[in-house]
């Protein structure tokens, strides 16, 4: 009787963990959702130059993000579906598997690896935590001391790393949250604010674009970071997808072209 017992646990065990590998190669399966569909789903906020912007005019998204999604979709023979969302949204979307991959200037960071999957990096050197200010006060800002005062108005989008910077860094300064992130740039040449928190080529490019901000700090930035592109943890075979294009991409020059094209 005992050892009928002791079979019967056996198999019960020995069926549980088939029903869960049963589970896990269901959960999985981009690629083939992605063939049988015919599309690629992406998400992206589309407020980030020179990564990822919706241009209102054209109404297309422009940037090397942009260019990255376009070269996916083409190795994969589908097109794409852009999916919006917003960086306090970013996570819950991701994991909630709203969209297929997530491409949008998002900084590989332990949070996010620790409950999602990134990709190989790309932009290794390239980005990191800046400021923007007014050109007349591109002096007067050289350290973070000099931006953690109770008068400087430090101005920041929500939900992403920009935000956690400045919560962590700045104590006495005045902080801002402005909804709308390619605005600040405006908002600060302005003077609804002193400082914008943002990265290292999008400061850059609001330089070139505007001759009342400057970037006193961009060859010294306050961090040095990634990107990569973000998905839900569960499916190693697209993530090894991802990171083969991703490499092919290196390999034959395209990472660098488009890099020197958009972020130097």
């Amino acid at each position: 009787m005992l050892k009928k017992v002791a079979l019967a646990n056996r198999l019960c065990l020995l069926l549980l963990a088939i029903l869960m590998l049963v589970g896990v190669n269901a959960e999985a399966g981009h690629l083939e959702d992605i063939a049988a569909r015919g599309m690629i789903r992406i998400g992206t906020t589309g407020d980030y130059i020179p990564m990822s912007y919706l241009n209102p005019q054209t109404g297309k998204y422009e940037g090397i993000d942009a260019e990255l999604s376009q070269l996916i979709a083409d190795s994969l023979g589908v097109k794409i579906q852009y999916v919006p969302t917003t960086w306090p949204t970013l996570a819950a979307d991701t994991q909630a598997g709203k969209f297929d991959i997530a491409l949008c200037g998002i900084s590989r960071n332990f949070n996010r690896a620790r409950t999602m999957a990134m990709s190989d990096a790309y932009g290794e050197g390239i980005f990191g935590k800046t400021i923007l200010c007014r050109a007349k006060d591109a002096k007067r800002f050289k350290s973070l001391a000099d931006i953690d005062r109770p008068e400087v108005r430090v101005m920041i989008n929500p939900g992403g790393t920009n935000e956690k910077f400045a919560h962590a860094n700045f104590k006495q300064a005045q902080l801002i949250v402005y909804n709308d992130n390619a605005d600040i740039p405006r908002q600060i040449a302005t003077g609804k604010a002193d400082i914008m928190i943002t990265e290292t080529v999008e400061a850059a490019h609001y330089v070139r674009m505007d001759k009342r901000l400057a970037a006193p700090l961009k060859d010294k930035p306050f961090t040095r970071h990634s990107c990569g592109i973000l998905m839900a943890k569960g499916d190693q075979e697209w993530l090894n997808y991802i990171n083969f294009v991703l490499a092919e991409l290196k390999m034959d020059g395209t990472m660098e072209r488009l890099e020197k094209k958009y972020l130097k």
